[in-house]
This record gives C-alpha cells, sequence and structure tokens, in this order.
C-alpha cells in the first residue's frame, strides 16, 4: 500500500485565506493548495514557521498529507538540511526567464491565439527551431509518454514509470521527464507552459475524468508546451499553406496532444470550484521546473533529474480519486 505521507524541504509562495477563513499556504514546490491540519495549528508552532519562512524567504521541513491537501507538521531545517537544499535549488538564470502574462480566457479567439509568431511571440521560442513537423508526429510522442504512466504493467520503455495517475500534485516532475524524452529521445524543441491562479480565491479546477472524475483543485500547473507544424491546402492558393501551432502534452489531463487555449480551458471547471480561474500564463524554457515565487516571475531546474526521479518514484502508487 502507497504511503499516505510524505516529508520534503518547500519554500512558501503565499499565505492566503480563503472563503472560509481558513488559511491556506501555497508552496512553490506543490501545486496543491494546503491548509494546516487541527492539531498542528492547535500548536501554533506550524503556523509561526510558516510564516517566517515566507517572510524570510526560507526553506522549511514539511509532512504533508498525500491524500488530502493537509500539512501535518513543520519543522526548522538544521544547518546541514539547509546547505544540502541550497546546492541542489538551483535558480533558472533570469535572462531566461520570460515574462508572465494575465489571460481572460473568456476573451480569447482561440483561432488566432495558438498560432505562433501571431500571437504567441515568447522569447524562449527563439532558443530552439526544430519544430515537430506534423500532428501525427506530436501523437506519436504523446502516446510513447502515456504508455509509460504508472497505472500500466509494464514493462516500461524508458524508467521510472510516470504517475499519470496521480494528478493532484507532482505536474512539475511528469512535466520534466517528459521534457527529458521529447528533447534527447525525439530531438524536437520543447518549452515548459505554466498557469496560475495566484489571486484571492483563485483556483485552477479540472475534473480528472480519466482517473475517476473527481475534481481537483491547484494553484500552479505546469506541462510541456511543444510547436507543432501543421499543413494543409486552401482552395486558392497554388500549394500547401502551414502555420505553427502551440500544443500541450499532458496525458494526465487528455488522451492526445490538445491547443494551448484547449489546454487552459480544461483548467477553469466551474463545476468543480465557482472560483476556478487561470488568470495568469507564462511559457518558459524547458530547463525550469517549478516556480520559485508567488508572482511566477523566478523558477529553479532540475539538470540532474534529481528531484524529478524522487517524485516520480514517491508518487507512483498514488491515484487520483478515492
Amino acid at each position: 500500500m502507497a504511503e499516505n505521507r510524505e516529508t520534503d524541504f518547500v519554500t512558501v509562495a503565499a499565505i492566503r485565506k480563503g472563503k472560509d477563513k481558513t488559511q491556506q499556504y501555497l508552496l512553490n514546490e506543490r501545486q496543491r493548495i494546503f491548509v494546516l491540519a487541527d492539531n498542528a495549528a492547535a500548536k501554533g508552532d506550524a503556523g509561526r514557521l510558516l510564516a517566517q519562512a515566507l517572510e524570510k524567504r526560507t526553506p522549511v521541513k514539511v509532512t504533508l498529507d498525500t491524500r488530502r491537501p493537509v500539512i501535518q507538521q513543520v519543522v526548522a531545517l538544521s544547518q546541514r538540511e539547509l546547505d544540502e537544499f541550497t546546492k541542489t535549488r538551483i535558480p533558472l538564470p533570469k535572462a531566461e526567464t520570460d515574462r508572465n502574462a494575465a489571460i481572460d480566457l473568456a476573451k480569447i479567439d482561440p483561432t488566432r491565439f495558438n498560432i505562433v509568431d501571431a500571437y504567441l511571440k515568447w522569447r524562449c521560442f527563439r532558443r530552439c527551431t526544430r519544430v515537430i513537423p506534423s500532428y501525427a508526429k506530436a501523437k506519436e510522442i504523446f502516446d510513447f509518454c502515456a504508455q509509460l504512466s504508472c497505472h500500466l504493467p509494464g514493462p516500461y520503455a524508458v524508467t521510472p514509470c510516470i504517475p499519470f495517475q496521480y494528478v493532484r500534485d507532482g505536474c512539475y516532475a511528469r512535466a520534466h521527464q517528459m521534457r527529458r524524452i521529447i528533447t534527447t529521445r525525439y530531438r524536437y524543441c520543447c518549452e515548459k507552459v505554466f498557469s496560475y491562479a495566484p489571486y484571492t480565491d483563485d483556483v485552477l479546477a479540472v475534473q480528472a475524468n480519466k482517473w475517476g472524475g473527481c475534481c481537483v483543485e491547484w494553484w500552479y500547473h505546469v506541462a510541456p508546451l511543444v510547436r507543432v507544424r501543421v499543413k494543409f491546402r486552401l482552395p486558392l492558393l497554388p500549394k500547401n499553406f502551414s502555420i505553427v501551432l502551440a500544443m500541450v502534452i499532458d496525458p494526465g489531463m487528455f488522451d492526445k496532444p490538445v491547443l494551448l487555449s484547449t489546454w487552459l480551458a480544461a483548467q477553469e471547471n466551474s463545476g468543480c470550484s465557482p472560483d476556478a480561474n487561470v488568470s495568469a500564463y507564462s511559457i518558459q524554457p524547458g530547463s525550469a521546473y517549478g516556480p520559485a515565487n508567488y508572482a511566477g516571475t523566478a523558477f529553479v531546474t532540475d539538470p540532474g533529474y534529481v528531484d524529478t526521479l524522487n517524485t516520480l518514484v514517491g508518487y507512483s502508487g498514488l491515484t487520483t480519486c478515492p
């Protein structure tokens, strides 16, 4: 049976009050929105340590419930642990970090929004030009990644398996492992797209239809973004016409590559939460692993895939819906 507790070093992105007046804790290293367990809140030390961690921008050691978004225990780091954390938390250089963009999904035109170089002019696209040449090839890559899912019996073409069946958290590790596959096995460009719900009571809310249909909430989400050349013939043109579209590879949510606008819209499921709202997104280099601040303007990397592999293994036996 999978362990229902995990302990890790984390930094606090923000502390905010929910509509029910509970304190919500947003952690840079986790996409879920956490609250303190009743016994931890009653002692007072946990809340104080988390508030200090936010103010001083220092890490703490937390014990988390993998079934519910609950912080069970908070402990200050020893000097050795702090040194270990600092050594492994490698920032994405400022020169490579792109902006965040505010977004109102109700107002975008999906027929134009997904066209690279027409609407999407992100700086990181200049770093690599080898885009995926067809939707068929993008689907081949998607299917290869999806077959690595830990809920399938294996053997797996690449190990460890990827826990697509547990979408409550771990998107950063799933995305980074897929990025490694896309860039090293297939040799195509791969960026990361981050979506955010950082303001007031906003949440990203999705219905996990692939894993039982329960609702899942996050404060951010990330997945590999690829550029795909799509060719077609227009009646008045003498030859084939092509455009490059931004598409997302996310087997935890979908059964095929989807347009960026489709991926974003799926995270505004009002049936799961009346507060569902994707208020910002950003496209970053594929080396970006996870956010390093609440504003989504700084990121950390995992060049050795150490955090990636630890998370994949740790979540391999977990499931999304009860």
